[in-house]
């Protein structure tokens, strides 16, 4: 699907042309694949990228324009795994026009509201931005939901709220991964602008672009740092709170094993029958002795083997 947008008063305004100054490839067809090798010039190596949820963030300039593959956040949608994923798009541009190639619709959704929009390049800053911002609202659902989880977990030792945390902790480490190469495509892009001789404010733009996505980054570390000790704290309580349990078990069953013992000897027929010449009451005293002796020899034995 292709959405075409013109720059009016600061805005976009969605109009109906293929020559606009914003274009919108959302999962393009074969037709609208053979348009943007055709008429602007992508080859299918850029395109295939654009659309791969796992390519790697990227810049490439060319003579006429730049290419770039940007990593965004998926829009998080709830449920129970608390996953959350990025993907990839592309970006084309020219100083006349800027192409956005991905697979959903919602890339230009929300621009304009902070600075107005008067050229392409205004709309692909605003763009970047727009998706670190993405990014910083992301890090705060998940310490939200960290927060709920920890509190969950206090009362409920479940193995589902310890795989959900490290659900968590395996997104944050694909966050600090994708915002760490866009930092690098940034970088570059700022170089290139100074060699473009780029204007003064759309340089400082990405300045402001690096330093937040900077920012982020230190961010999404420092959590990720928080729930890798979160997680093996909570892993060794559950391994303790498993120890005492069995430590719990094995009182009571130590407690019931003389009680078993006396049983056993007062009910033997057969010991009975091996000391029917002895009086009980010799008899019984002297099994209990040598007893007490095998068990006292056996905890000599075993402090001996575990020294």
């Amino acid at each position: 699907m292709i959405k075409s947008f013109q720059l009016a008063h600061g805005t976009l305004m969605p109009v109906q042309r293929l020559d606009s100054e914003v274009m919108l490839f959302s999962n393009p067809d074969v037709a609208e694949r053979d348009l943007l090798h055709s008429d602007y010039k992508l080859d299918e190596h850029a395109l295939a990228s654009a659309l791969d949820p796992d390519e790697v963030s990227r810049i490439e300039f060319h003579p006429d324009n730049l290419f770039l593959i940007w990593k965004r956040p998926e829009n998080y949608s709830g449920g129970d795994s608390f996953s959350f994923a990025v993907s990839s798009f592309g970006l084309l541009f020219c100083k006349q026009r800027l192409l956005v190639i991905s697979t959903d619709e919602s890339q230009l959704s929300g621009l304009g509201g902070r600075h107005p929009l008067q050229s392409p390049l205004d709309v692909l800053l605003d763009l970047l931005l727009n998706n670190i911002h993405h990014y910083l609202g992301h890090l705060k659902v998940i310490k939200m939901v960290a927060r709920e989880l920890q509190q969950k977990f206090n009362t409920s030792m479940e193995n589902q709220h310890l795989i959900q945390m490290f659900n968590l902790s395996e997104s944050l480490i694909y966050y600090i991964n994708a915002i760490h190469s866009n930092g690098a495509v940034l970088t570059r892009l700022r170089n290139h602008a100074e060699k473009e001789h780029f204007g003064a404010e759309a340089i400082g733009l990405i300045d402001d672009l690096i330093i937040e996505n900077n920012q982020c980054y230190k961010q999404a570390e420092i959590y990720s740092t928080v729930f890798s000790g979160l997680i093996d704290a909570r892993g060794n309580l559950m391994n303790n709170n498993m120890n005492m349990l069995l430590r719990k078990l094995t009182l009571i069953n130590v407690v019931f094993l003389p009680l078993n013992l006396i049983a056993s000897i007062g009910g033997m027929s057969e010991f009975s029958m091996m000391t029917a010449g002895m009086p009980w009451w010799l008899t019984y005293p002297l099994f209990i002795a040598a007893m007490l002796l095998t068990g006292g020899v056996m905890v000599i034995a075993l402090q001996r083997l575990t020294r």
